[in-house]
């Protein structure tokens, strides 16, 4: 039976577009959280008690205002790509799913403001006949939203040149609406942007977003692939240094990855390490130069037409792969898990001018549990690279011994196998998180569960404290 507090909300709310059956709880109250055998045991089977899906900011606030009313608690969600059960309602109540408020608000050169929930390759279709383009875009691009992205992201294809999310400059302002009787409208710049930067949806709801754009290149894809990884490593740090040329994705594998990427198998070779790239296709001759003069093969090339014309779902040639992002960075541990359940994965930053010594120290240090791909990136100047690598599941506790291991080392580590906002390694911002979520939720009703200590801290509980404490004067 449908709690009190829940049927009054569901009646206000009853002309909005509202979901209560099984098939629809299930599928808007899980991300990818089954990527963690760790995750999967504890998330399984929690969801929410309604979904709904408002149309426009006004039917944002009237349901963040319900909810605010009738104390029900609030999980917002956009394409659910994440992977730590960030969109995983852990108390019930209403999963809100932003996918609708997705218009484009305004674009000039060198920026772009849309709403939270618009799906980044929508956004980059838009964009096209303007001449410009997201600068980074996760692998999941064809189902993660821009909001999601600045929620609960953090790099992907474009980070070669432009960094991460989280980097001074990489997002203009957010648009943050609270969740009270009456709502109201924030609007964040600079460094407050970190406030709800990665946080889960712990503390606002991001209704429109403003980023930098970056003019749209053709851009072409290549494999190519080397006899080992550390040649290709060496590779990716030489094409990524190359700053005279554009470039979109620089992606190592290890050779031990070629068996999970099934489609690509014509093209990787006989134990071979590989590198899938993206380069602007007329400074596609330079890389091939380069690709040659460190040792390595072009197995496969695609022109920035046929690139786009498959990354954008028009047409592909029969038989080719798809866009070649959708095989790196976690889509890398999508595929392996497709063929072993066995399969999980860690995320690791390796630090510059130390990366390529640090890989060679943890391929051989973790080579009974551990297969590394490496995505190279680019922040604040300096070339390094991060890695989203396979694991050889056995148990928690190993996993967290290769994490404190790496980090003794070096390596820094973002553990991926909790949900909770406080263990997020070196993905958390250095901002005042707690403190805008008593700002901008003061009954502590955003996807509860998710930060810890917050609960004791809520404004009803301070209030409650302050009665006593007048009461006892």
């Amino acid at each position: 039976m449908i709690r009190p507090a829940l049927a009054a909300l569901r009646a206000e709310l009853a002309d909005l577009t509202i979901y209560q059956d099984a098939p629809s709880l299930r599928m808007h109250s899980r991300d990818f959280f089954w990527f963690s055998p760790v995750l999967k045991p504890d998330l399984e089977g929690k969801q929410a008690e309604l979904i709904i899906l408002p149309r426009d900011k006004a039917e944002v606030a009237r349901i963040a205002s319900a909810c605010a009313r009738h104390r029900v608690s609030l999980t917002v969600r956009g394409g659910g790509t994440g992977n730590y059960g960030q969109a995983v309602p852990l108390e019930g109540g209403v999963v809100m799913n932003l996918t609708r408020l997705n218009r484009v608000v305004s674009t000039t050169l060198g920026a772009g403001r849309f709403e939270a929930g618009a799906n980044l390759l929508d956004i980059d279709k838009a964009l096209w006949p303007l001449g410009q383009e997201l600068r980074m875009h996760p692998s999941t691009r064809a189902q993660a939203t821009l909001g999601g992205f600045v929620a609960g992201g953090a790099a992907g294809a474009g980070s070669c040149t432009w960094g991460q999310i989280d980097n001074l400059g990489a997002v203009i302002a957010l648009e943050v609406m609270t969740v009270e009787p009456e709502p109201r409208l924030i609007e964040l710049r600079g460094k407050e942007i970190l406030k709800v930067m990665h946080a889960y949806g712990v503390n606002g709801i991001i209704t429109e977003v403003e980023v930098p754009l970056a003019p749209a290149h053709a851009w072409a894809e290549r494999i190519a692939t080397f006899d080992s990884l550390k040649q290709a490593a060496a590779f990716g740090q030489a094409f990524t240094e190359c700053d005279g040329i554009a470039k979109k994705l620089v992606s190592i594998h290890a050779p031990a990855i070629a068996p999970y990427l099934k489609r690509l198998g014509p093209y990787l070779g006989e134990n071979k390490a590989f590198a899938i790239l993206m380069v602007s296709e007329p400074q596609g001759d330079e890389l091939d130069r380069l690709i040659a003069e460190m040792g390595g093969t072009v197995t496969f090339s695609r022109g920035a037409e046929a690139a786009r014309a498959a990354a954008f779902g028009e047409h592909r040639e029969k038989g080719a792969p798809g866009p070649l992002y959708e095989y790196t960075w976690n889509h890398t541990t999508l595929h392996a898990l497709k063929l072993d359940p066995t399969i999980t994965y860690l995320q690791l930053r390796f630090p510059p001018g130390r990366n390529l010594e640090l890989l060679d120290w943890a391929v051989e240090a973790f080579r009974d549990d551990v297969i590394f791909h490496i995505e190279f990136q680019r922040r604040q100047g300096k070339v390094y690279h991060s890695s989203l690598p396979l694991v050889r599941f056995s148990t928690a506790e190993r996993l967290h011994e290769i994490m404190r291991q790496a980090e003794e080392a070096g390596i820094q580590a973002s553990n991926p196998h909790t949900w909770v906002l406080n263990n997020a390694g070196w993905k958390r911002t250095d901002a005042p998180q707690p403190e805008f979520k008593r700002l901008a939720d003061p009954y502590g009703l955003m996807n509860p569960g998710k930060l810890l200590g917050w609960e004791a801290e809520t404004t009803e509980a301070k209030t409650s404290a302050a009665k006593t404490t007048a009461a006892a004067e």
